[in-house]
């Protein structure tokens, strides 16, 4: 295990692709626009790197609530959207964070491409010529399709291509107030040979690969718009649970128009069926009713539109009320005086409605005492009056009013009123001990106010104290007994409801009302509810819990708990906070500590879980070139974490390594012991081998304490190729034994060696090769060829760097290859030195056609010196060093600190 110091590293983030584009251009060198054919498969990865591991999200707006997709934002590096539809085009923003730094955003914009079928609309003007006798006919044809990018059209008679200009009866030309292209076609003053198969070709060019869409339009002389008859009386009445149908037919119209039915409603009920123009609804409801229209379109002229309105007869709310003698100031009924009863439905349609009155069964007439009246419809519509004008005690009795609708087929509304000497004004009270109500959250209140009178009129409840809703979301709700009943009450609904009585199936007189108040206690409010304190043993360890409210408020006390064990207890004075500290842990002192804050609802609780449990390792994903490989079915991860809060416990003893092969059940587990303490940020380093290629493994680590375990880490190990997949810099001074995936050549004549002055043979040759690594460590390690035997002159030795690829697809094409600045020392020293050479080899190529691109012979010294040339490859490509002996052992040539950086090499060393 090795270590070394690393700080917190803000996120850097880049956006990849690898769906279906057709095109990905930069834009105005800000964002990059990526063009794709809907129906295609989106696919965007974000590549993040920062310590520790950015929390990535992917959202279609700058991370606005608004326009997030599919209603999530995706939280992982890919965004993938099969089938993509034209509007998921639009702006995608990749966001990384890891609470360092502001967050890295990037975007990219996406450019959904797609042409649909045009559509040729046709229409014509009839216009009398001044001072003729003939008439003018002439017609447009416009075509229309929707697409991405803007469309161009082209118009042909029958095969032959028309421009403007080409025939002088036709005119082509582009409507001033339409957004985009669309073309017109005017045909002035119609000849036999304008009688033709006009095609419109709809075209974006071929951009990816969309094919031109075509639609052709038959003009003849027969060409019409169209013109339809409803063979339907307007309105419809009929009863509910009838069916209907609605029978259109097209009159006319050339090309046969299409017919189509709409509602008010915009949606036709779900059960309709539409069958060649004929619209039926069966088992019709209330809900049915409305206007519908039938709509008939063809492309030629306007679409002809016929309509009808359906009217479902029904019944519905009989109420009634008494009015006592309104000449005087009297809410009762006395004899002698008026007293007027009103009978009120609500009836559709309102024209058919009949009312007749009974007296105890038998039939009433209106007369001169008895006068029955039907209520100016515009004024209280569906409204009946039986005015009684000199009550006699005779007139006693129940009396009946009956509403039906003409023509029958609808249920009768019957509703009795009893008039009598008990018949009274109602009175309103609260009975005793029923406000204020004094209940608990959750509980289930009743609210009572006792009506008295006869008839018993419908009571309305409603706050009194502000104008807010009541419990089931309406300004009132209504109660034929008095009770108002509230089911779970919450501490909202503190406060006052008044219940008056209404005028419905009672009195017609001033309302009579009462107020009840109601008070919701609960228990207290806390924070916090649950809270973690980690804590190394022998450290000190404050809890405090804090009351946010409470109902009542007064008389709160408070209790602290280790378990079930009382710690400590007591009362409120003036604070809204308690506290309890351990001054010294001990193992004993681990555990849930509760603070329970009591008042006469029932209690509210804080609890703390004391813990030596060390804090979760975080792993560092952004290790350069983590993985190697030296035997074919083996490869080996570099695997690197820092440990998050590493004081805020006792110190880490050890981490304890899982792993497992990805699907398998069981794990391998290891300790790896941990000297002396570790420090924040410190990058701690641990080289899993022996991993079989290519499969994937779950790693866990477990960081353990005196304690015992912490808390643990999972991460994913996947094996891909060795490569360096986004090439931003690469740094290899051979330290490692992987030598940072270079490899032998296969082809070459012997290989290179990696070794350092400590390790050198003592029987080397002297007056050659270099005496330290290019830092001057006689512990660091270069790459060198041994010249001694058995090698000869002219012979070669190659190494090969690892596949880069050349940084983000490149947009500019081969026109603007991206450059590299490609570094290295070299040290040539000796009287038998031959030739280094450096070649760019790129995907495709030979080894043997690899490019030169350095070159040196002969003793250069014995010092390091560095080389550093552009390179511009075009695509993926290796570099490649060869050394070739010269005429005697004195030959030996080292490489050390191989660089490749994006960009130019700034004024480049000489050779």
């Amino acid at each position: 295990m090795k270590n070394s110091t690393l700080s917190r590293t803000p996120p850097t983030v880049r956006i990849v692709h690898s769906g279906h584009a057709c095109n990905v251009e930069e834009e105005r060198y800000t964002e990059r626009v990526y063009t794709i054919r809907e129906g295609e498969t989106l696919e965007l990865t974000c590549l993040v790197t920062g310590h520790p591991r950015p929390q990535i999200r992917w959202t279609k707006t700058a991370g606005s609530v608004s326009d997030r997709f599919q209603d999530t934002s995706v939280f992982n590096e890919t965004l993938h959207i099969a089938k993509i539809l034209r509007h998921q085009g639009g702006r995608y923003y990749c966001k990384a964070e890891n609470g360092l730094g502001s967050p890295a955003i990037k975007s990219i914009r996406v450019d959904v491409y797609y042409l649909d079928d045009p559509v040729v609309t046709v229409h014509q003007s009839i216009g009398e010529a001044k001072e003729q006798f003939y008439y003018e006919r002439t017609v447009f044809l416009r075509c229309v399709a929707n697409s991405n990018p803007p469309v161009r059209y082209s118009w042909h008679r029958g095969r032959d291509v028309l421009s403007q200009g080409s025939d002088k009866g036709v005119e082509i030309y582009e409507p001033f107030f339409t957004q985009g292209e669309t073309k017109i076609l005017k045909l002035k003053n119609l000849r036999p040979k304008d009688y033709a198969n006009y095609s419109c070709i709809a075209s974006v060019r071929n951009v990816c690969g969309i094919p031109d869409r075509r639609v052709i339009f038959r003009l003849t002389n027969k060409t019409a718009s169209p013109s339809i008859k409803l063979l339907v009386e307007d309105p419809i009445v009929v009863n509910p649970g009838q069916t209907v149908s609605l029978v259109c037919i097209a009159t006319g119209g050339e090309p046969p128009p299409t017919l189509t039915w709409s509602s008010t409603s915009e949606k036709l009920p779900e059960k309709s069926v539409v069958k060649d123009g004929t619209l039926t609804l069966p088992a019709i409801t209330s809900e049915d009713a409305g206007v519908y229209s039938c709509i008939a379109s063809n492309n030629v002229g306007n679409p002809a539109k016929k309509s009808t309105t359906i009217i479902v007869r029904a019944l519905k709310k009989g109420r009634f009320w008494i009015t006592p003698d309104p000449y005087h100031n009297d809410d009762n009924i006395q004899i002698g005086r008026e007293v007027k009863i009103s009978c009120q439905v609500e009836a559709t349609p309102p024209e058919e409605l009949m009312f007749s009155w009974l007296k105890n069964g038998r039939a009433l007439r209106s007369s001169e005492r008895m006068v029955i009246t039907q209520t100016d419809p515009d004024i209280s519509p569906g409204t009946t009056n039986l005015d009684i004008i000199d009550l006699k005690f005779t007139d006693f009795g129940t009396y009946t009013c009956v509403a039906s609708l003409r023509g029958g087929g609808i249920p009768e509304i019957s509703i009795d009123v009893n008039i009598s000497s008990t018949t009274v004004p109602p009175s309103l009270t609260v009975p005793r001990g029923k406000s204020p109500l004094v209940v608990r959250e959750g509980e289930t209140v009743e609210l009572e106010c006792l009506v008295s009178g006869k008839p018993k009129p419908i009571i309305l409840w409603s706050r009194a104290d502000k104008e807010v809703p009541m419990p089931d979301g309406s300004m009132q709700m209504e109660s034929y007994d008095g009770v108002l009943r509230i089911v779970n009450v919450s501490r909202e609904m503190t406060g006052s409801y008044r219940c008056q009585t209404s005028q419905y199936n009672g009195f017609n007189v001033k309302p009579r009302e009462a107020v009840v108040e109601l008070i919701v206690q609960y228990p207290p409010a806390v924070e916090p509810a649950w809270s973690e304190v980690r804590q190394g043993l022998n450290r000190p360890v404050a809890m405090s819990c804090r009351v946010l409210r409470a109902h009542p408020s007064r008389v709160l006390r408070y209790e602290w708990r280790l378990g079930s064990r009382l710690l400590h207890a007591g009362h409120f004075d003036t604070r809204d906070e308690t506290e309890y500290t351990v001054r010294t842990l001990t193992r004993e002192g681990y555990g849930e500590y509760t603070c329970d804050i009591i008042n006469e609802a029932g209690a509210g609780r804080c609890t703390f879980l004391v813990t030596g449990k060390a804090f979760a390792p975080e792993f560092y994903y952004d290790t350069y070139s983590p993985l190697w490989q030296n035997r074919p079915r083996v490869y080996g991860f570099k695997l690197q974490w820092t440990q998050m809060n590493p004081d805020a416990v006792d110190r880490i003893m050890a981490y304890r390594l899982g792993i497992r092969q990805t699907g398998q059940q069981r794990w391998w587990e290891q300790e790896i012991p941990v000297e002396g303490p570790i420090q924040k940020g410190e990058l701690i380093t641990y080289n899993l081998t022996e991993l079989i290629r290519p499969e994937a493994y779950e790693v866990r680590l477990t960081p353990i304490t005196r304690f015992g375990e912490g808390d643990f880490t999972i991460r994913m190990v996947t094996y891909s190729a060795p490569i360096n997949p986004h090439l931003r810099e690469f740094h290899c001074s051979f330290e490692e034994e992987p030598i940072c995936m270079f490899t032998q050549d296969k082809n070459d004549n012997f290989d290179w060696t990696r070794q350092s002055a400590a390790t050198r043979d003592t029987k080397y040759t002297p007056n050659t090769g270099p005496s330290g690594d290019h830092s001057g460590s006689k512990q660091g390690f270069y790459m060198y060829i041994e010249t001694s035997r058995p090698r000869k002159e002219g012979e070669k030795a190659r190494l090969l760097s690892p596949t880069f690829n050349v940084a983000p697809k490149n947009p500019y094409g081969i026109t603007n290859p991206p450059a590299y600045c490609f570094g290295f020392y070299y040290h040539m020293y000796g009287k038998h030195i031959g030739t280094l050479n450096a070649f760019m080899k790129q995907k495709g190529q030979a080894t043997s056609d690899a490019s030169p691109v350095w070159s040196l012979t002969g003793n250069q010294g014995e010092r390091w010196r560095q080389a550093k040339i552009s390179i511009h490859p075009t695509s993926s490509f290796q570099v490649i060093f060869e050394g070739i002996r010269g005429p005697g052992i004195e030959g030996d040539i080292a490489i050390d600190d191989v660089t490749l950086e994006e960009g130019e090499c700034p004024d480049p060393p000489s050779n």
